[in-house]
């Protein structure tokens, strides 16, 4: 038996969202907001699996380094 801590599934069915969708057969991220104003990201291909759960600073933080061009690396 496998445990998985921050398992999606526990978070809830609803209030996920898709922010972008691209050509790439389904494979997107998902994010929700917490009632704590956390936020949380998961795979859209394995909603049962495991949340990776952010601060609002860290997500904003993340976003603005992502809009300036220093996540750039990571699709090169």
């Amino acid at each position: 038996m496998t445990h998985v801590a921050n398992a999606a599934k526990d978070l809830g069915l609803e209030g996920w969202h898709k922010p972008w969708s691209g050509s790439n057969g389904g494979n997107c991220v998902e994010a929700k907001v917490l009632d704590s104003g956390q936020v949380a990201l998961r795979q859209s291909t394995d909603p049962q699996g495991p949340a990776l759960i952010c601060t609002t600073p860290a997500i904003a933080q993340f976003v603005e380094a992502a809009k300036s061009g220093m996540a750039d690396f990571l699709v090169a």
